[in-house]
């Protein structure tokens, strides 16, 4: 057990390091660049979303899981995937090269054709470097892969601003996202230093595609309704609606990516490492629901009571819209969490088939929920997705709770301590919040009195003694070795 935390402990800081300082460059760009662009300007860029993500996710094809829980991938494994990767990559950039006027036509906005054609670039540069990926994962090399993002964030967000500040308007962040993507590809080849030296493997395809293939289904079941909303808000509303809609989603995504993020990437291949001593793997399955939530819950939480504030502040009046869809959407992503960890559980059984049965009864529902709203303005598609996310936590424990003992009920028990006290923690700062405070002084006062109250509460708490104890013991190892 000591190994795991320690495995868990080594690769989380690194991921944790990558994830807040990617988050807080992103963040900072994003508040310059939001201060020089239009709302409409990111509401056009989010109407192709579903375009790449989608794209994307056919390119992989589930084949990095298979390669990350795959406990000894050969060189014909790693070759295999970096060509079937390759392959589709550049037969996907083809059809969205030619059908980018169509694209452009049902939207209304001629421009979608010329930004989807050179913005679909990114996908052959992300595929060739898939599978350097996935390697660096299977060694837990989080190091590696925390420099390489961040730089390459730090590098395009600063081009974005400049091509902002010069007057390109939206291809500003058309750039900057090709700019990341061939930064990190660059360092990616000088870290990795990998060539498929063999050629396609049929076997290793079948072997991989078995698993993988049944996460492709439900990869882009999620992603296909991850973007509906996106895609119904660009079809029957403005630009500028979808504009509002996607910045408070995307500060709401900061807190929960960041800790969510961690854990998706560090808690797959440490769990699959420990795939077949059952008890051993609900034990720490366990320990990963009560831990995340003690964070995720108390900043979503935060950022919720204290949504008005910070976007008038970082985005000015303009953005005051946004303020309504970062209060549902902070609050939503609170039990995102919760679903990833029970997923991957799934997948690191070899339960790719449970998986994508899952998905397919969620997303059914949701497909059906998101139409009932979509007549009723934005507000009511925000919350309908606030509605899902609930439905889907209680979904993604059904077959948790028949294989291993832990349905519902048993997670609501290791997670509900600290809901419960996080809502009673950030209660104080989001009633500061109808004082006539500057803003910022809302943000300090609010964040101060709720972390104090929430941390007084947890003062006997083990998980917080734990997460403590090892951070003190990791402190101590790094000053002997100095």
């Amino acid at each position: 057990m000591s190994s795991i935390k320690q495995q868990t402990i080594n690769s989380s800081k690194w991921n944790f390091i990558e994830r807040i300082t990617v988050q807080a460059i992103q963040f900072v760009m994003g508040v310059i660049m939001a201060r020089m662009l239009l709302p409409s300007d990111y509401g056009t860029i989010g109407l192709l979303a579903i375009f790449f993500e989608v794209s994307q996710a056919f390119i992989d094809s589930g084949f990095s899981s298979a390669l990350i829980r795959t406990k000894s991938p050969s060189e014909k494994d790693y070759s295999t995937v970096f060509y079937f990767n390759l392959a589709i990559s550049v037969v996907i950039y083809g059809i969205l090269f030619v059908t980018a006027p169509w694209v452009a036509n049902f939207f209304e906005i001629e421009l979608l054709s010329s930004i989807l054609r050179i913005q679909a670039i990114t996908l052959i540069i992300n595929a060739i470097m898939a599978v350097q990926i996935a390697m660096l994962n299977v060694k837990l090399d989080f190091k590696s892969l925390a420099k390489m993002k961040v730089t390459a964030t730090l590098i395009s967000g600063l081009c974005g601003i400049a091509f902002a500040y010069a007057g390109f308007g939206i291809w500003a962040l058309v750039y900057q996202q090709i700019i990341a993507a061939v930064i990190n590809l660059i360092f990616i080849c000088c870290v990795c230093r990998w060539i498929p030296r063999g050629g396609f493997c049929m076997e290793s395809f079948k072997r991989l595609g078995a698993f993988g293939s049944r996460l492709l289904a439900a990869g882009m079941l999620h992603t296909v309704y991850k973007n509906m909303t996106t895609f119904a808000i660009g079809k029957f509303y403005s630009p500028q609606d979808l504009g509002f809609y996607s910045r408070g989603n995307h500060f709401s995504d900061l807190p929960g990516n960041t800790i969510n993020g961690v854990l998706q990437t560090v808690t797959y291949p440490i769990l699959a490492k420990i795939q077949d001593d059952e008890v051993q793997l609900v034990r720490v399955y366990r320990k990963y629901i009560r831990i995340t939530s003690l964070a995720i819950f108390f900043v979503s939480g935060l950022l919720c009571a204290l949504a008005k504030p910070v976007i008038l502040l970082c985005l000015t009046d303009k953005w005051s819209p946004a303020i309504i869809y970062l209060h549902i959407f902070a609050f939503s992503s609170m039990f995102d969490h919760l679903s990833t960890i029970n997923l991957n559980l799934l997948k690191v059984k070899g339960r790719s088939d449970l998986f994508l049965k899952l998905e397919i009864i969620k997303k059914t529902i949701s497909i059906a929920i998101l139409i009932c709203a979509i007549p009723y303005g934005v507000l009511a598609i925000c919350l309908s997705k606030l509605l899902y996310n609930q439905i889907a936590v209680f979904i993604n424990t059904y077959y948790t709770g028949k294989l291993f003992n832990l349905g519902y009920v048993q997670q609501v028990k290791d997670f509900s301590p600290y809901l419960i006290r996080s809502i009673i923690a950030c209660t104080p700062a989001f009633l500061l919040t109808f004082w006539e405070l500057p803003h910022l002084a809302t943000i300090f006062l609010g964040g101060v009195l709720s972390f104090s109250l929430y941390v007084f509460m947890l003062r006997n708490n083990d998980d917080m003694k734990e997460l403590i104890h090892l951070f003190k013991a990791k402190l101590k190892k790094k000053h002997e070795t100095h």
